[in-house]
């Protein structure tokens, strides 16, 4: 099952399931909030392509070039860094979502984004999703 289906909303493949718990639905709308582009991200990544598009502009005698190359490769570091780890925190919420849905709702579903977990238990019925963090 995919867990992103080919809307633009990361997560909506699992909204047949979790709209059934009303909070786990809540954690899931959070969770695709967090997914949008931020306003500074953009702005942050903008300023430091246009230093480093700027520098070849300058005079190459002076230091400014220089500091132009990295401040804007320190800009678009920082941003990145920024980015991923604003997207690590939001995977907590889509992680809390399944949480609350399996606490009151069956088919569980096992969300485990390294492996899937092999465990058998015929109690109850398991669907499984696993994450590609590949780019």
């Amino acid at each position: 099952m995919l867990v992103d289906s080919n809307s633009t909303q990361k997560g909506e493949g699992l909204r047949f399931y979790l709209e059934k718990d009303k909070k786990a639905s809540q954690l899931l709308s959070k969770y695709q909030g967090g997914t949008k582009v931020k306003w500074y991200s953009a702005a942050l990544g903008t300023v430091g392509t246009t230093m480093i598009i700027s520098s070849f502009f300058v005079n190459s005698t002076g230091s400014n070039k220089q500091a132009l190359l990295i401040g804007g490769a320190t800009a678009i570091l920082v941003n990145f860094l920024m980015s991923r780890t604003i997207e690590a925190a939001n995977e907590k919420n889509l992680n809390n979502s399944i949480l609350e849905y399996n606490k009151r709702n069956l088919p569980r579903i096992d969300f485990n984004q390294s492996r899937i977990n092999t465990k058998k238990n015929s109690s109850y019925k398991t669907v499984y999703f696993q994450k590609d963090w590949s780019f």
